[in-house]
């Protein structure tokens, strides 16, 4: 007997993509051969021509303009999918590492996460002040929480159908990764890391800035003790 592949909702925040985008919807439909998806593309108001290539290459859009995790709460909220993967627009994440995100939903987690540092990952894309301050996150959650995560600051992750909503997420910005990980021990979920490599962007501006979002970061993780 034949089973059904899940369907699959890939959510990618964009703000002022234009040179990336049309590489990556591209990219994101050979990695998902063999899959029924959708693409929800959350744009924070471009104001380049990075809506009109989406729509042009079949993605559905929907707009926010507070953020990257409100961007992400958004798109997750409106998708379908029995899976759902969060993905950046800029590149950095490899399309054929999508079917190990599918796997490791599909294998009983409820969520799945990209790591850097598990062997197989790695970064070009991580100058050391990143490096440093991911690290140090990544000590203080484990410290605190008693978790035995790897990496902290990477989006690049699957979700089983409703995991999203039982989160209750609430960081608007980049900190979101962060309050995922968190929220995932609080509520008991099974989470599952596997190797990520991730590229450097392709092209355009970098969103992250180390400071103030690290910032923030280190609020998320104080706030939710």
């Amino acid at each position: 007997m034949q089973t059904r592949s899940p369907y699959i909702s890939i959510v990618v925040p964009t703000l002022n993509e234009q040179k990336n985008i049309r590489a990556l919807i591209k990219g994101i439909a050979g990695g998902m051969n063999g899959y029924r998806y959708e693409l929800i593309v959350v744009d924070g108001h471009s104001t380049d021509g990075t809506v009109s290539a989406a729509k042009s290459l079949g993605a559905k859009i929907l707009y926010d303009q507070q953020g990257k995790g409100s961007a992400l709460m958004k798109g997750m909220s409106a998708a379908k999918g029995d899976i759902v993967i969060s993905m950046d627009a800029d590149l950095s994440n490899r399309p054929n590492e999508l079917k190990l995100l599918i796997a490791g939903i599909e294998a009983g987690y409820d969520i799945c996460m990209g790591s850097r540092f598990l062997t197989g990952g790695g970064s070009d894309d991580m100058p050391m002040i990143r490096r440093l301050g991911n690290k140090f996150f990544v000590f203080m959650v484990n410290a605190i929480y008693g978790t035995s995560y790897t990496d902290m600051c990477y989006g690049y992750r699957s979700f089983a159908k409703g995991v999203a909503a039982r989160l209750d997420l609430t960081e608007k910005r980049f900190s979101i990764e962060t309050e995922i990980s968190i929220r995932a021990k609080k509520k008991g979920m099974k989470v599952l890391e596997v190797p990520s490599f991730e590229k450097p962007r392709a092209g355009g501006d970098a969103k992250l800035h180390s400071l103030r979002d690290g910032y923030s970061i280190l609020k998320t993780i104080l706030k939710n003790i």
